[in-house]
């Protein structure tokens, strides 16, 4: 992670893996940076840290869960106890459900 607000920092944002500039930065380093902070603080950055490792086990938390369930309603198809309109109802339904979990990002501070 690079982070700089300045137009001489704008290269080594877009070649760094995750570049982060300062909202008040040149406008270069802004258009060039992954992520803007928007206040000058120092502590955006480990809190912006934080929000993208919830991020990440968050849409884990879905892959695994609609996975589970598709894999479920599959087993439960093959046997004869499922049919076409469930796994649609199912694969609806784990969608809205991934989407709510999902929405928890939000709320991170």
């Amino acid at each position: 992670m690079f982070v700089g607000n300045g137009i001489n920092d704008a290269p080594v944002l877009a070649d760094a893996d995750v570049g982060a500039a300062m909202g008040s930065g040149a406008d270069a380093a802004i258009e060039a940076a992954d992520v803007v902070h928007m206040t000058s603080s120092m502590t955006a950055i480990p809190d912006s840290m934080r929000i993208a490792k919830s991020a990440v086990s968050i849409s884990w938390q879905n892959i695994v869960f609609a996975l589970a369930i598709k894999i479920l309603v599959m087993i439960l198809g093959l046997c004869g106890f499922a049919s076409m309109w469930m796994a649609v109802f199912a694969d609806t339904g784990v969608a809205m459900l991934c989407v709510l979990n999902s929405i928890r990002v939000l709320y991170k501070k």
